[in-house]
C-alpha cells in the first residue's frame, strides 16, 4: 500500500479490508483504487460508498386511524394457519428499539449487534433515530397482545445496526451485518436501505447470505428510477411500494427486477419508546412482504438448517396476486399474499411442461432444409403426449421432430406447442429466415463498422494501469456492437469495463464487463441508436500490450 495508508477494518469471512488512504498524497481516489486494485493479491477495491434507509418524509394524516398494509396483503387469513413464531427475520437498519411493548416479545435474551458502534446493543442512539423500529414493527410487531399494532408476522427478530442517527452508513458495516445475520441463521434478511450503487462487496455479502440459506429481502428504492442497490443484485428480493388504494407509489423505483410490491404509503408501525407513527417509502413495503415470506416459511418448513432461500423465494412471488392497472415495472410477480403463501404448497416451480425448439441453422439458403426437433421439451407431470408444430405462414404437422423448407427468400415464424399427459401445454417460438447470410437489409449485421485501438499496461506506482476510450455509433440504424479485448497470451490479466452513455467507466461505475482470468475479454450489447460507449482496459496483474477492437452492427 501507500505510505500514511493504514487498515482500519478486516472481516475474514467476506475477505476484505478497509484502508485509510491519503488523499491527495497519492494523488485522487481513482490512482488509489487502480493501484492497489493492480497488486496480485487484490481482487478489487472500490470506495467505502454510504448507504441511507429509504423513507420518504413522514405522514401524520390525523384521519387515519387504523392498519391497512397486513390486511392487503392477507396476513389475517394467514394467522389461523400459522403466525411464523418459529421465522426468524433479521432487521439491518438504524437502531431498533427492542423494549418496545410491541417489539419486546419478538426479541431474545441477545437483541443483536451495533456495527455502527461496535457494542452489543443495537438499540436507537436517539428518539429520532425511528427507522429500524418502524421496519421492525411492519414485519412483526406482536399481534393478539392488546397493545399498539399488528405486525404482518410474530417472527422472532434480531437486528443490526448498520446505519447511524442520520439514517446513513458505510458499505462496510452494512455487508458485515448481512453476514452477522446469516450467521446467527436468520431465515430472512431485511434491508430496507439503497443507495452507493453496484459494489462487488455488497454483492460478496448477499451471496454470501443466499449461500448461508438467508434470503436477503430490500426496498426497491425511493427515487422513481430504477431499482436501487442492495435490491438489485441477483439473490435479493426487490420489493416496491403501493398506496392503501393499490396505486403505485409516487416515489417508489421500479423496473423489470421488481419481484414483488406491498403496502408502503402512510403505514403505521411502531417508533421508539412505545410510540407509533405514519411513514412512507419501499422502507415499509419491504418488511411487509419479509412479513408474508416469514409466515411462508413457517408453514413449508423453510426455517433453521433447512430453510433453501431460493424455494423461499419462488413461494413468495408464485403466490403474489396480480393488481389490475398496476404497471408491469411495480407490479413484479404482483402484491405479496400471505393467505396464499401459506396455502402454496410448499414454493415449488408450477407443474407445467417446457417447450424447446432445437433447430439446425435459423439462417439457411433458399432451399436448404432446417431440422426441427423437439425432444429437448420436458414436464414434471410424466410423459409428453402431442407435438404440435405450426409454420407462419405455412402449415402444420405432428410428432416430435419435423422438416422445413422454402424456395424462396421469407422468414418463416416456427412454433412447437406441447401438451404432457396430465393436459399441461407449453409452446416454444424460433423465426427461420431463408435467404443464405442473414445480411439482407433491415437485418442486425447487414450493416458493419470495425474500430480498433492498441495500447500498453504496467504495474508499478508509475505505471499505466489503465486505459480510457470513447466510441461514437457510426452504422445509419445500429442494433448490436462487440467489444473484444486482446491481451498478452500469458501471465497478465486485464479486465474489460463498458458503459453505454459515453461516461468514463470505472472499476465500481460500469454498466457491462468482462474480467475473466487472462487477459482476454468480449463484451456484447444490443443497442438502439442512443448509445455512445465509455470503454476501460483495465490492469488486475501482470503487464503488456493489447488490441481494443469495436465491432458495430447495423439494420
Amino acid at each position: 500500500m501507500p505510505s500514511q495508508a493504514n487498515v482500519v477494518h478486516e472481516n475474514d469471512v467476506l475477505g476484505y479490508v478497509v484502508v485509510e488512504v491519503p488523499i491527495p498524497e497519492v494523488g485522487t481516489a481513482d490512482d488509489a483504487i487502480s493501484t492497489l486494485e493492480a497488486q496480485s493479491a487484490v481482487e478489487y477495491a472500490e470506495e467505502n460508498v454510504t448507504f441511507h434507509a429509504l423513507d420518504t418524509a413522514n405522514a401524520n394524516d390525523p384521519g387515519f386511524d387504523q392498519q391497512y398494509a397486513p390486511q392487503q396483503v392477507d396476513a389475517p387469513d394467514a394467522w389461523n394457519t400459522t403466525q411464523g413464531e418459529d421465522t426468524l427475520v433479521s432487521i439491518v437498519d438504524t437502531g431498533t428499539d427492542y423494549n418496545h411493548e410491541d417489539l419486546q416479545d419478538r426479541f431474545g435474551s441477545d437483541p443483536g449487534y451495533d456495527f455502527v458502534g461496535g457494542t452489543n446493543d443495537p438499540a436507537p442512539r436517539a428518539s429520532s433515530e425511528s427507522h429500524g423500529t418502524h421496519v421492525a414493527g411492519c414485519a412483526a410487531a406482536t399481534t393478539n397482545n392488546g397493545v399498539g399494532i399488528a405486525g404482518v408476522s410474530n417472527a422472532q427478530l434480531i437486528a443490526a445496526r448498520v446505519l447511524g442517527t442520520d439514517g446513513s452508513g458505510s458499505l462496510y458495516d452494512i455487508a458485515d451485518g448481512i453476514q452477522w445475520s446469516a450467521d446467527q441463521g436468520a431465515d430472512i434478511i431485511n434491508m430496507s436501505l439503497g443507495g452507493g450503487g453496484f459494489t462487488d462487496l455488497m454483492n460478496d455479502a448477499i451471496n454470501y447470505a443466499f449461500n448461508s440459506g438467508s434470503l436477503p429481502i430490500a426496498a426497491a428504492g425511493n427515487d422513481g428510477g430504477p431499482v436501487n442497490y442492495p435490491a438489485a443484485y441477483d439473490n435479493c428480493v426487490a420489493v416496491s411500494a403501493i398506496d392503501s388504494n393499490y396505486n403505485a407509489a409516487s416515489f417508489t423505483s421500479r423496473g423489470s427486477n421488481v419481484d414483488v410490491c406491498a403496502g408502503g404509503v402512510n403505514v403505521l408501525s411502531a417508533v421508539p419508546n412505545d410510540g407509533y407513527q405514519e411513514m412512507s417509502g419501499t422502507s415499509m413495503a419491504c418488511p411487509v412482504a419479509a412479513g408474508v415470506a416469514a409466515l411462508g416459511a413457517s408453514a413449508h418448513g423453510l426455517t433453521g438448517n433447512s430453510q433453501d432461500p431460493g424455494q423461499l423465494w419462488n413461494l413468495l412471488t408464485s403466490t403474489a396476486e396480480s393488481v389490475q392497472g398496476l404497471p408491469a415495472d411495480v407490479e413484479g410477480d404482483g402484491l405479496a399474499n400471505a393467505a396464499n403463501i401459506v396455502d402454496g404448497g410448499g414454493g415449488d416451480p408450477p407443474d407445467e411442461p417446457t417447450a424447446v425448439i432445437d433447430v439446425s441453422t435459423t439462417s439457411p439458403e433458399v432451399g436448404e432444409t432446417v431440422d426441427l426437433d423437439g425432444t429437448g421439451s420436458s414436464s414434471p407431470n410424466g410423459q409428453i403426449t402431442d407435438y404440435q408444430w405450426t409454420a407462419d405462414p405455412g402449415g402444420s404437422v405432428s410428432g416430435p421432430t419435423a422438416s422445413l423448407t422454402r424456395d424462396e427468400e421469407v422468414a418463416i415464424d416456427v412454433t412447437l406447442t406441447i401438451t404432457d399427459e396430465a393436459g399441461g401445454t407449453d409452446s416454444d417460438t424460433v423465426t427461420v429466415d431463408f435467404g443464405g447470410d442473414g445480411d439482407a437489409p433491415g437485418e442486425c449485421g447487414a450493416e458493419t463498422n470495425t474500430a480498433s485501438a492498441e495500447g500498453e499496461l504496467s504495474d508499478g506506482w508509475w505505471g499505466n494501469p489503465s486505459d480510457s476510450y470513447t466510441y461514437s455509433l457510426s452504422t445509419a440504424d445500429p442494433c448490436a456492437a462487440t467489444v473484444t479485448l486482446d491481451g498478452p497470451s500469458s501471465g497478465a490479466v486485464f479486465d474489460l469495463y463498458l458503459t453505454l452513455d459515453g461516461r468514463e467507466p470505472s472499476t465500481w461505475d460500469y454498466d457491462e464487463r468482462s474480467y475473466n482470468w487472462g487477459a482476454d475479454e468480449e463484451i456484447q450489447v444490443d443497442l438502439d441508436g442512443s448509445e455512445t460507449l465509455g470503454i476501460l482496459v483495465d490492469r488486475y496483474d501482470g503487464s503488456g500490450s493489447y488490441t481494443l477492437t469495436v465491432e458495430e452492427l447495423g439494420k
